[in-house]
Order: structure tokens, then C-alpha cells, then sequence
């Protein structure tokens, strides 16, 4: 049975340096998709030419941009890159570009040339639910988001807030605490 070997993580965007190459749809897209989840991620983008809707999300999410076309002079320094151009070998360059650089790289639409994905994401509050349909179905992804965001309730962040303030005052080791805590959680996973 096929299975989704990917491993989950959560990026502090901020101290990131990411580059986003194109400045069309896609790259809005991507630039939408970044700017909505972590609002404080520190993102350039490069392209000849950038759509007006392009220019005011990156404008309001303090995003340099600059007017250039894409060369691998711009990868340096950069953590991670997607690459959103209409040109497939400007896409497969900037992939190339970065294998040698040891930079992380996605190239939109591409899966054999992505080294991660920007699956569906849900957030309400302090939770955060990533999900992946390991590059095959970016709709599934999308669907399962609008499910999951209909059920969490907002509320979830009290009780992260209140859950996060009583562990701080439980007594004992590490393993103690991480047992307590589990006692403490394990109804909201029984089921009904």
C-alpha cells in the first residue's frame, strides 16, 4: 500500500529567507498562501513583470520585490525558494540552481522537482493543522481544510492557553509532566 512519506514541520518564517521567483498568478497564489499563515515571513520575490493584486498583497505583507529577471545571483543567502515562473526552464534552472546550493526548493506544479510541499493549512488560534496529500490531490488537501476549520471551534485556543498555563505549574520531572498532562487530554481524543 502506498503511503505519504513525508515529514511534517513548522517553519519560524520570520528568521527564513524565502524567495519566490515569478510574478504572476501562481506566485500570488503562493505569496497568499505564505502571507496567511505566517504574516511575519520574510519573503523576496523576483520577476520581469508583477500582476497589480501581486504588487498590494506584497506591498500590505512588507515583501521586497524586485523587478529583475531571475538569476541564481538571487538564490544566495535563501533557505528556501519556489519557483512560480510560465517558463519550464526557467522553473528547471531555478531547481538546478538550488540542488547545487543545498536550498530547499518547490517548484509549483512540479512534484518530481519540489523538495517540499505547501499543503492545506488550518488555524484557529495557537493550532495549527497542516495537511498533505503528498503532491497528488492539492483539492483533497483544500477540502479537508474547509471541514477541519468548520469543526475545531475558536474556543480551541482557551483551552491551549489554559492547558499551557497548568502544565507550568506541575510539579516533578519531564516524564512526570508529559504523564500528567496526557491524564489531563486524553478525553478529548476519546471516542464517542
Amino acid at each position: 500500500m502506498e503511503r505519504n512519506n513525508l515529514y511534517p514541520i513548522f517553519l519560524k518564517t520570520s528568521q527564513l529567507d524565502i524567495l519566490i521567483v515569478g510574478g504572476g498568478y501562481v506566485a500570488e497564489e503562493k505569496l497568499h498562501f505564505l502571507t496567511k499563515s505566517s504574516p511575519d515571513a520574510k519573503i523576496t520575490m523576483v520577476s520581469p513583470v508583477f500582476r497589480e493584486t501581486t504588487k498590494a498583497l506584497a506591498k500590505e505583507f512588507h515583501v521586497n520585490m524586485i523587478v529583475d529577471k531571475y538569476s541564481a545571483n538571487y538564490l544566495y543567502g535563501r533557505h528556501m525558494v519556489i519557483a512560480t515562473t510560465d517558463k519550464p526552464e526557467v522553473n528547471l534552472q531555478v531547481y538546478h540552481d538550488c540542488r547545487k546550493l543545498n536550498t530547499l526548493v518547490n517548484v509549483a506544479d512540479n512534484p518530481p522537482l519540489c523538495d517540499f510541499y505547501m499543503g492545506g493549512i488550518v488555524t484557529k488560534g495557537h493550532v495549527k493543522i497542516a495537511i498533505s496529500t503528498n503532491g497528488k490531490s492539492p483539492t483533497t488537501a483544500k477540502r479537508l481544510r474547509q471541514f477541519f476549520e468548520e469543526v475545531i471551534p475558536d474556543s480551541i485556543t482557551t483551552m491551549v492557553t489554559n492547558l499551557n498555563a497548568y502544565r507550568k505549574t506541575i510539579q516533578g520531572d519531564f516524564e512526570q509532566k508529559v504523564e500528567e498532562m496526557n491524564k489531563i487530554t486524553e478525553k478529548l481524543v476519546e471516542k464517542v
